[in-house]
């Protein structure tokens, strides 16, 4: 076995991590008796030479001894490996072909050609697997089916087979869908597998899962014939499989070996245990309800009704995957989804403390637009804490604990005081308070009780250490927004703290909360003053920010923002371009500059200059202004909320940029910087107000609305 492996100059190619030497031995120990061994070395392969899917040249070199595995009865774990063999073939059709098949070009090159080339010779090899004796084996080769077996019409007539003899619901699932690769991959037995899985959904003597599945991956091949019959019919089917599957209670996350935290900050720890948490499946149809989705697209009342029916089921797995796809389906696409938001809502009341957690999550996560969960959040935490007392937020109970955290976090972000008791007490005992430091500023109401703690907190943080910087930007952030000058001597104290250990992200979060304090922080200039010439990108337009905001000083200030302004650091331009802006005429010094930066090959660039550009020069600057915003615009969407956000102060002037609006505007898809929720909610907001101001309704026509 293995022969010609050490032929191969693996030392000579590259995976994640640098030199793929470690392959041969890798490949080796997927052979070894010993389990362990055998685990470690395919996390190993896993994790560098098939690295979050990536298809190196040693990935694709490895495939010709993968295979002898896969096809050796004696291999321990045959079906990781014939597992791992389709993962290589499907990640490399998805990332190294475009859609219309044309090769994809990497520099350095990547193996996705290679091992798809290889994988399709070897296709008829898929479907003995696909009759293996394991049972585990044929239900990870049978996607091979789809993937890669060439001769149309026998992986049709193998696929039909597979499903006749298969009663496990996973095989049946994988069968169908493969049934659609193999449709959407050779449009040649295209028509005859979509008749085929239109029969198999219509058939009464068919499972309620095997028929849903043949629906939605009907679908999946023709999404332009989704009509309301067939989301009508999904939810029935969906209701029906319900019943069939089994209710089991959320089981635990499989045990692992803790990774080190020792110098780690907690947020890193957090977000990493959260993607662990996030990519968890716990309920077998709901790949196949993912599919269904991603048919039905914008569709978003459609894709309502059937989140209901998912959240309605007695199976609090299939629940929590609901949750978090209909988080999905909220944090993406527009429309008024106050629906969905109570019924997550009404999942706060279950029993299943993971479940709760969850939409507690999703309810935060999706704050912009939660109002509708305000008063079950309140409820859902007053009653945690009447049952398990005031110090619920550190209950030894996990799941309990997150419940209550996310939930008092979603109440936070919606600025409700009711929250408030249990960030003091996270905030006094010490645990998790990091969690609850992320949501204070959302309180300005509790400024005096909040302010303290978080003083607190910052005296005590230890600067020398890399992994506070994070807790230590937290804090300062917060105390910014509440803006309290009883903080400033331990802001000045972190100030000076993060200049010696050179943290200069922290020295920037200082200097905005000093900022932000305006005048009252006058006492500081000196202290600033010598920041403004730091060499740091951060760090020095921070400075000038802070030193205009405490001193006011414009005779100062002026000759370090055009320094600014003419520097080639993208970010240093735009910081500049904003303070110039604030400071108004009085900086008409910088309009050369800033008109010839409106000609700039980075459209951000040209966005927060134009910006700045109005609110110096006015209405004479205009045309210019205008022009800029709506080409940057046009070219980088992401850019929108700057942009309305200018239009909207430059009133009727900008009535040129209404069609670009409408248009933005018109899109069902969720836009604005990073296009998440808050920033494509304040862009509906503005757009659509701005909107309404430059292009009234006729008299009797309703307004559009306003998010």
């Amino acid at each position: 076995m293995f022969d010609g492996l050490h032929d191969i100059a693996w030392a000579s190619m590259e995976h994640a991590y640098g030199s793929a030497e470690e392959v041969p031995a890798l490949l080796t120990a997927l052979r070894s008796p010993d389990a362990e061994e055998r685990r470690k070395a395919l996390d190993r392969f896993y994790g560098a030479v098939h690295h979050q899917g990536s298809v190196y040249p040693p990935t694709a070199a490895s495939l010709p001894f993968l295979f002898e595995l896969a096809a050796d009865g004696a291999t321990p774990d045959r079906a990781a490996v014939v597992a791992l063999l389709v993962s290589i073939g499907r990640e490399s059709l998805d990332r190294g072909f475009e859609d219309d098949g044309t090769e994809i070009e990497y520099y350095p090159p990547m193996g996705c050609a290679q091992a798809v080339a290889f994988l399709r010779e070897r296709g008829a090899q898929f479907a003995e697997l696909a009759r293996d004796l394991d049972p585990n084996v044929r239900l990870a080769a049978i996607p091979g089916l789809g993937l890669f077996l060439d001769d149309a019409d026998r992986a049709a007539v193998m696929l039909r087979e597979r499903l006749a003899a298969e009663q496990g619901i996973a095989a049946r699932l994988r069968i169908v869908q493969a049934a659609a690769t193999l449709a959407l991959r050779l449009p040649a037995v295209a028509q005859q597998v979509m008749d085929w899985l239109g029969g198999l959904a219509a058939d009464p003597a068919q499972g309620p899962v095997t028929r849903l599945a043949a629906l939605v991956q009907r679908a999946r091949c023709a999404p332009d014939e989704i009509d309301e019959d067939v989301v009508v019919a999904a939810v029935a089917l969906l209701r029906e499989s319900a019943r069939a599957i089994p209710v089991r209670p959320v089981a635990p996350a499989p045990s692992r070996p803790a990774a080190p935290t020792e110098g780690v900050a907690p947020q890193i720890v957090a977000a990493f245990e959260d993607l662990d948490r996030y990519t968890r499946v716990y309920a077998p149809t709901t790949a196949l309800l993912r599919t269904f989705h991603e048919a039905l697209g914008a569709r978003v009342s459609e894709r309502t009704a059937v989140l209901a029916e998912q959240l309605s089921s007695p199976d609090p797995g299939s629940r929590l995957d609901a949750v978090r796809m209909s988080g999905e389906l909220m944090r993406t696409w527009r429309g008024d989804h106050t629906r969905l938001l109570l019924l997550i809502t009404d999942q706060l009341t279950t029993a299943d403390q993971e479940v709760a957690a969850e939409a507690a999550a999703v309810l935060e996560a999706c704050h912009p637009i939660a109002a509708p969960a305000r008063e079950a959040l309140a409820a859902h935490i007053d009653a945690q804490r009447a049952v398990h007392g005031p110090h619920v937020w550190a209950a030894p109970d996990v799941l309990l604990r997150r419940s209550h955290q996310e939930a008092v976090r979603a109440l936070a972000r919606l600025g409700d005081a009711r929250a408030l008791p249990s960030l003091l007490a996270a905030l006094d005992s010490d645990i998790d308070a990091w969690r609850a430091i992320q949501v204070a500023q959302h309180l300005p109401q509790a400024a005096d009780q909040l302010v303290p703690r978080l003083c607190d907190h910052l005296r005590r943080i230890d600067l020398s250490q890399q992994q506070t910087e994070m807790s230590a930007n937290a804090i300062l952030s917060a105390l910014a927004t509440l803006a309290d000058p009883a903080a400033l001597p331990v802001v000045v104290d972190t100030l000076g703290a993060a200049v010696r250990h050179e943290q200069d992200r922290v020295t920037r979060s200082a200097l905005e909360a000093l900022g932000a304090f305006g005048p009252a922080a006058a006492g500081t200039r000196e202290t600033i003053r010598l920041l403004t010439t730091a060499t740091d990108a951060h760090v020095r337009p921070a400075a000038i920010a802070a030193l205009w905001a405490v001193d006011g000083d414009l005779a100062e200030v002026m000759p370090l923002l055009l320094d600014l302004l003419d520097d080639r650091i993208t970010f240093r331009i735009s910081d500049a371009a904003d303070l110039l802006g604030e400071i108004g005429p009085p900086a008409s010094a910088a309009l050369p500059l800033l008109r010839d930066l409106l000609t700039h090959d980075y459209e951000w660039v040209r966005v927060h200059c134009a910006a700045a550009l109005w609110e110096i020069g006015g209405q004479a600057e205009a045309p210019a202004v205008l022009n800029a915003l709506l080409q940057a615009m046009a070219k980088n969407p992401a850019t929108a909320n700057h942009v309305v956000a200018c239009l909207e102060r430059m009133g009727p002037l900008a009535a040129p940029a209404l069609p670009l609006l409408r248009e933005q505007l018109a899109l069902p898809r969720r836009g604005g910087r990073f296009q998440s929720i808050e920033h494509d909610e304040e862009l509906q907001r503005i757009g659509h107000t701005l909107i309404t101001r430059l292009d009234p309704p006729a008299p009797g026509t309703a307004a559009p609305r306003t998010a």
